[in-house]
């Protein structure tokens, strides 16, 4: 799943953005572009949703939404 977050200009976005993420129990790996704005998460859909992981990245200032 790639998140697009638009509102994201600050170099710290990697970081936090994937932390934030990487916490969600169900999480397997992401991957945070700052120069595309994107999130792509891999996770276990029987663990954590992508409304959660949406929940997520706002939470730590970075609102996003599904790419497509």
């Amino acid at each position: 799943m790639t998140l697009a977050a638009p509102g994201m200009y600050c170099s710290a976005f990697p970081i936090t953005v994937s932390k934030s993420l990487e916490a969600v129990p169900g999480v397997v790996k992401v991957v945070v572009s700052l120069a595309t704005k994107t999130a792509t998460v891999s996770f276990d859909d029987e663990k954590t949703t992508v409304a959660g992981l949406i929940t997520v990245t706002t939470n730590a200032g970075y609102p996003s939404m599904p790419k497509g």
